[in-house]
């Protein structure tokens, strides 16, 4: 769990924050979510930008704790709701809230997660091969001690974007038959070996199967999906969306998304009978390429070189009909 005095002192600064926050434009009186609460650092931003409201969401029990500082500080502003973002509409519906005017979410693991030995997220750190946000559920460990080789292969080859997957997949079951794997670095030596030499790679051997486990474990494609329709949901007309992402695999997820429901995807012709017309755009796309960091931030945090900003802003549905 972390410090709360820590968070308030040193409060951790996430990736491309003063670019998300000019994408929504916070507004005084206004409602936004924070679907991805962490340490806190957009809600913080979004509020000190305007006096408005957030409805800060997070799946992590250590997350919710953690915020007690800043809801001292933002009283009566900042409300903190445990959950998947996935359900934001439902959670917002409890507090009687139908309609906000902006939704941030920042995808994949934080780096509160990543930095606890204990949480099993990172193989810099010997611990337990854990990866649960919720802290519920089966673990990276249940996966890797029990399932088949070639599901297995095809989870670590999907998510992991693994070229030598079935190599990896065949490496832990031969090494599962002489002891459970249960520690993060215990399996980055099982997929280093597995690989073999790797001269020029920039990233650790061990990096793109650990991705792969975490997004199981997390069913973070599935979350992603949920999280955009479930925002499409509560933004009112004007409202923003803004999104970012930290590898391939989300940020397509992201793209193809909003690409399919903004005025830029196939509208079809207008003779089509009344059965195939298309349906109305209901986004409009406010940076097609997405937006990436500048040198100053990715030399401050390396972290942030792969991550890409999407930022669409809801249409009036009876207007784009």
């Amino acid at each position: 769990m972390p410090e709360t005095s820590a968070i308030a002192a040193a409060p951790h600064q996430p990736v491309l924050l003063a670019e998300v926050v000019a994408a929504l434009a916070p507004r005084d009186g206004a409602i936004y979510v924070d679907g991805t609460f962490g340490a806190g650092g957009y809600s913080r931003a979004i509020l000190d930008a305007a006096n408005c409201t957030v409805f800060a969401i997070d799946r992590d029990p250590d997350a919710v704790a953690g915020a007690k500082p800043l809801l001292e500080r933002y009283a009566g502003r900042l409300h903190i709701l445990q959950g998947r973002f996935g359900d934001m509409a439902e959670l917002l519906s409890r507090e009687g809230i139908d309609a906000v005017q902006g939704v941030t979410l920042d995808l994949g693991v934080s780096s509160m997660q990543l930095d606890q030995a204990a949480r099993g997220f990172s193989f810099r750190f010997s611990g337990p091969l854990d990866m649960r946000m919720e802290q519920q559920g089966d673990s990276a460990a249940d996966l890797v001690n029990t399932m088949a080789e070639q599901p297995l292969a095809d989870l670590i080859f999907t998510f992991g974007e693994e070229k030598k997957a079935r190599r990896i997949a065949k490496a832990i079951i031969a090494a599962r038959t002489l002891a459970p794997i249960t520690e993060t670095q215990q399996l980055a030596d099982i997929v280093r070996r597995a690989i073999g030499p790797t001269p020029g790679l920039r990233i650790d051997p061990a990096t793109r199967t650990f991705q792969a486990l975490r997004i199981a474990v997390n069913d973070e494609m599935g979350e992603i999906d949920r999280g955009l329709a479930a925002a499409e949901r509560v933004l009112a007309p004007g409202g923003r969306l803004a999104v970012v992402s930290f590898h391939s695999l989300e940020d397509r997820r992201v793209k193809t998304f909003l690409r399919d429901r903004s005025a830029t995807a196939p509208r079809g012709s207008r003779h089509l009978p009344d059965t195939q017309r298309p349906q109305p755009a209901y986004f409009r796309l406010i940076s097609p390429g997405g937006i990436a960091p500048g040198d100053a931030e990715t030399d401050r945090n390396p972290r942030a070189r792969s991550a890409r900003l999407r930022v669409a802003e809801r249409l009036d549905t009876r207007e784009a009909a």
